[in-house]
């Protein structure tokens, strides 16, 4: 025994098993050792808490700051309740204090209420005493109280059967403002507002008092019933919502109370309502256009002016159509004709409604009136009189009733630019910040006149005294400076410029105006008639009184000496006061970027389909719509009656018709009165061509035209014609050749691989369906001949 201190110093605890217990390492000596069953003692280490060893004091503390919290949560509930209560007793004297006040008055004694505490919030306006009341049990209603601020959480305990259950608490802190009891005299007048929230009582309706009578004394109280006296409540107080009202009209400030937010604690009180809601019932269009907006406040007097101090613009489209031209006016008439109870609205940047632009450089310039850049009324070339305007005013309705308004119609929205379009949203932004979202949307933005890179380089003072003619302010500010200045130069020999130049010359011997027409081709409308007829309308146009310059390519601009001096790359220098572009149209693609829509390399202009569709939603129509011709290929026409076209079609595609675009639109030109032309499909004097000319007889002007059609712009008559129902009759012979360049009437034929792919009708008119259906047909003809003799060119 006397060794067995000794074993202890060979006992290791480095290990530890799985139970955290250490696990003895022992020598060969104490092995010997515990075979005589002596086993060392180990105490295990206590670990109590999550802490360090002797600790777990934390878990007191959690249980100390949670019964805490209890207590504090539980303190604050008891005392919340308590103020409520004293705050609603407090709530009940003043009320008492308040119905107490008329008792003094010996001409209105007072009649209380027993068995409650509550006194009743009704102010009743047109007591009858002599008439018996039909007994009603109480029904549930909203709190009648009218108080000056919001209700406290807290429900109001349920009041006797007198009283209505009030579904929501009302907490008032009086405010000491005597001067409500003044307005008492004014809430009798004002007793035939219209109440149409208040229930009508089958009670009969009392007689109402003489209002002179009524407005001397304060109100009476109602008449009692059964159960209990109606206590009188002179003045009604003033809800939440109420007094917002009344701050913005104070000269109504006692009507709201009185019709409606009375709550009928008796039928005595229904039935006034009821009476005074069959004296003035309210228009049905302002509870319309105002619906958040208390009817009550508005006199019957005054509907107009309230109108117009609330309305404001649509921010939602079911037709969205940007743009104001002839395609945006087509569409919509297209959408209205299918769908009657349609709602568009056109957003425009011009200050403008819808109006055709043909007449700002063909009729309007042969007009006699000298207002005309006022009145914009002209005579067409069959002598009728009529406007640039597709329609008045009165055919639109405002934007701020389009979403109001019973059957729909077209507003028209001016003065604002489309400057984002989100696509995913079904959104727009305009230029003012203001977004308005659609449902089917229609971009037909037109295009941006070009211009000369000399010009824009030129500086100021040249860009000045440049127009860019596209709108109706163009032709007012040119129509005026033609009448001021001595000299005009026009570059650009196509449609426009051609047009202006003619219009412009047969001005000048009268007014002492020179006019110069430059363009870089050979002849006027080089790059669509052949060279012979360019030839012959370059001659045309010099009879007209115009200085034309052929071949004339634009070297430098510059200001010197008061003139705008122009210098051609042969030499030739023009001077002259005025310039005006006409060197084509630039198409409008800018919300392409925010839209994300394709943009054609070739052609330009949205990318569509046949069915003109860039989106699922999104339809594009008239210059900027590059489109899928079915017959003739992808293409981007710049003319008035492609515009009428595809903005009917697109029109009826946003309606779901899903038509392809399959009629070819057609576009002409006018020399004046005497000289003119149709063409439809491709016209590039690019292409070969084969022309049928015969001699003109004095009917075929474009003034006989529009004579025998009766009406100025030839398009929108015979569009409405259907290529395939044109009978093809019996030709006329063919009579003998006529002389040399005598292009009286003829037609031309415009040829890809053999195939007529255009034609234009040189003075020869309203036979636009035979050239529609030749071109549909696609068929190739051996001798084009016969095939112009369909026209009838040959007839005297």
């Amino acid at each position: 025994m006397a060794d067995l201190p000794t074993t202890t110093t060979y006992l290791e605890t480095s290990q530890q098993d799985d139970t955290g217990v250490p696990s003895p390492t022992i020598n060969t000596r104490g092995r010997f050792l515990l075979r005589h069953e002596r086993t060392p003692q180990f105490v295990q280490p206590a670990h109590m808490s999550s802490g360090p060893s002797g600790g777990g004091g934390e878990n007191t503390l959690y249980f100390v700051l949670v019964g805490a919290t209890c207590l504090a949560g539980g303190a604050y509930a008891y005392s919340t309740l308590v103020g409520d209560r004293e705050r609603y007793q407090q709530r009940i004297t003043e009320i008492e204090s308040r119905s107490s006040k008329p008792a003094a008055e010996p001409s209105t004694p007072a009649k209380t209420q027993p068995e409650t505490a509550e006194p009743v919030s009704e102010a009743v306006v047109e007591p009858s005493i002599a008439e018996p009341v039909q007994e009603e049990a109480p029904v549930p209603e909203p709190a009648a109280e009218l108080v000056t601020e919001a209700p406290a959480p807290e429900a109001v305990p349920e009041p006797p059967v007198a009283e209505p259950c009030l579904a929501e608490p009302v907490v008032e802190e009086v405010t000491p403002e005597a001067p409500v009891l003044e307005a008492a005299p004014e809430l009798v007048v004002a007793s035939e507002a219209p109440a149409p929230e208040t229930p009508a009582s089958e009670a009969p309706a009392p007689e109402e008092p003489a209002p002179e009578a009524a407005a001397s004394q304060e109100p009476d109280s109602g008449a009692p019933t059964p159960e209990a006296p109606a206590p009188e409540a002179p003045v009604p107080e003033v809800s939440a919502p109420e007094a917002a009202l009344e701050e913005s009209a104070p000269e109504i400030v006692p009507e709201p109370p009185v019709a409606e937010h009375l709550v009928a604690e008796e039928p005595v009180t229904e039935a006034l309502v009821t009476e005074a809601v069959s004296a003035e019932p309210l228009p049905a269009a302002e509870a319309e256009i105002v619906p958040e907006t208390p009817p009550v406040t508005q006199s019957a007097s005054e509907p107009a002016s309230a109108a117009a101090s609330t309305a404001v613009e649509p921010t939602h489209a079911p037709y969205l159509l940007i743009g104001g031209g002839t395609a945006s006016f087509a569409a919509a008439r297209s959408i209205r004709a299918r769908d009657p109870g349609a709602r568009v609205l056109i957003v425009t940047e011009e200050d403008d409604l819808p109006y055709m632009r043909p007449p700002l450089s063909k009729e309007l310039w042969f007009s006699d009136d000298p207002t005309v850049t006022e009145t914009l009324r002209f005579k067409q070339w069959n002598g009728k009189e009529r406007s640039i305007y597709f329609q008045p005013s009165s055919f639109y309705v405002s934007p701020t009733e389009l979403e109001s308004v019973e059957n729909g119609g077209v507003a028209v929205l001016t003065g604002r630019k489309v400057m984002h379009m989100d696509v995913r949203g079904n959104k727009v932004k305009l230029s003012d910040g203001t977004e308005i979202s659609y449902d089917k949307c229609l971009i037909a933005t037109g295009g941006i006149p070009r211009n000369l890179q000399v010009i824009e380089r030129a500086g100021d003072e040249v860009m000045k005294r440049t127009t860019l003619f596209r709108k109706i302010e163009d032709f007012k500010a040119l129509e005026k400076v033609s009448r001021e200045l001595k000299s005009i130069t026009i570059i650009g020999g196509g449609f426009l410029g051609s047009e202006l130049a003619c219009a412009l010359g047969r001005r000048s011997a009268d007014l002492g105006l020179e006019v110069v027409q430059m363009f870089p081709e050979k002849g006027n409308m080089g790059k669509v008639l052949p060279e012979y007829l360019s030839n012959w309308t370059t001659d045309k146009v010099k009879k007209e009184g115009v200085k034309v310059l052929t071949e004339a390519v634009v070297k430098n601009v510059t200001y010197k000496e008061g003139k705008v001096e122009i210098k051609l790359k042969d030499g030739r220098v023009v001077k002259t006061d005025h310039v005006v572009a006409a060197v084509g149209l630039e198409p409008s693609v800018e919300l392409a970027k925010s839209a994300g829509l394709e943009i054609d390399s070739d052609f330009g202009g949205f990318r569509v389909n046949a069915e003109l569709q860039a989106r699922s939603n999104i339809w594009v129509a008239g210059d900027a719509a590059c489109f899928y011709d079915i017959k003739l290929g992808r293409r981007r026409v710049e003319h008035h009656d492609h515009a009428v076209v595809s903005g009917r079609l697109a029109g009826e595609n946003m309606t779901g018709a899903r038509k392809p675009y399959w009629h070819q639109s057609m576009f002409w030109s006018d020399l004046g009165p005497d000289v003119g032309y149709e063409a439809i499909g491709i016209v590039d004097s690019s292409l070969p061509t084969v022309g049928v000319f015969a001699k003109a007889t004095a009917k075929d002007t474009p003034k006989a035209a529009t004579e025998q059609s009766g009406t100025g712009i030839r398009s929108e008559s015979e569009t409405e014609a259907v290529a395939g129902s044109v009978a093809v009759g019996k030709a006329a012979p063919t009579p003998p050749p006529q002389q040399k360049e005598d292009y009286g009437k003829g037609v031309i034929f415009y040829l890809r691989d053999k195939v007529v792919v255009g034609i234009v009708l040189w003075n020869v008119f309203n036979r636009m369906p035979i050239a529609r259906k030749i071109i549909k047909d696609g068929e190739e003809h051996a001798d084009l001949n016969e095939v112009a003799k369909l026209f009838n060119i040959h007839e005297e």
